[in-house]
């Protein structure tokens, strides 16, 4: 069960503008990322299924935030299927994230009060994950589509909440060129946790890359 109200999760997606997208087979690592983007600051973590027994990994994280970092909403990413979004959300998923927008997804959280964000590439995706109650749209892939896809999309449809993932990068120009398009939120993967410093388990780099990006996001906000 989620231990965040829906309101607090998109409160704190708001607040911090920023959701680290992180995977990782093993828990130990897992964990210690975890742990630094809370010292960076992150409040707000998407865990991608993207691996065998990702769930697991996944519960076992819930539970070591829930007691030791407290604030840390952990939600679940890369879920494509209704049945995988209701096994996150019994582990305790606060919010549930796809890299594609899936109608099924919607009601299996709409009835537990979870914001799923859904992946969406065109307007029209958009519109149709509003109308099932996604109050959070995914833009992605971000690199792919470009700020001018945000800022057209906003122009007709200004009440959009868009959150922007793939190619998003830690850096001034990047962040600027998102935020200044209108975009709600960004999510960021592997240009937060470059591999040599988990392979090096460099956490206070990771920390530090964290606080950086998210200084530059309310510098840019």
């Amino acid at each position: 069960m989620a231990k965040y109200s829906k309101l607090e999760v998109l409160q704190a997606i708001n607040k911090t503008a920023m959701v680290p997208v992180f995977y990782n087979s093993d828990l130990e690592t897992a964990k210690n990322v975890l742990k630094a983007c809370y010292d960076g600051g992150v409040r707000v973590f998407e865990f991608t299924n993207r691996g065998d027994f990702a769930h697991e990994v996944f519960g076992e994280l819930v539970k070591y935030a829930n007691q030791f970092l407290p604030g840390m909403i952990l939600g679940a990413g890369s879920i494509v299927d209704a049945p995988t979004a209701a096994l996150y959300i019994q582990l305790g998923a606060n919010f549930i994230v796809g890299p594609l927008f899936n109608p099924e997804i919607a009601p299996v959280c709409n009835r537990r009060l979870i914001p799923y964000c859904p992946g969406c590439g065109t307007v029209s995706e958009v519109g149709q994950a509003q109308a099932l109650g996604c109050d959070i749209c995914k833009i992605f892939p971000g690199d792919v589509l470009g700020p001018a896809f945000v800022k057209g999309l906003k122009a007709p449809m200004p009440w959009s909440q868009i959150m922007v993932t793939g190619g998003v990068k830690p850096t001034k120009e990047n962040l600027q060129a998102w935020f200044n398009a209108g975009a709600t939120c960004v999510g960021m993967g592997s240009n937060l946790f470059p591999k040599e410093a988990i392979a090096q388990k460099q956490w206070e780099r990771i920390s530090t890359l964290c606080k950086e990006a998210l200084d530059i996001i309310q510098q840019a906000r």
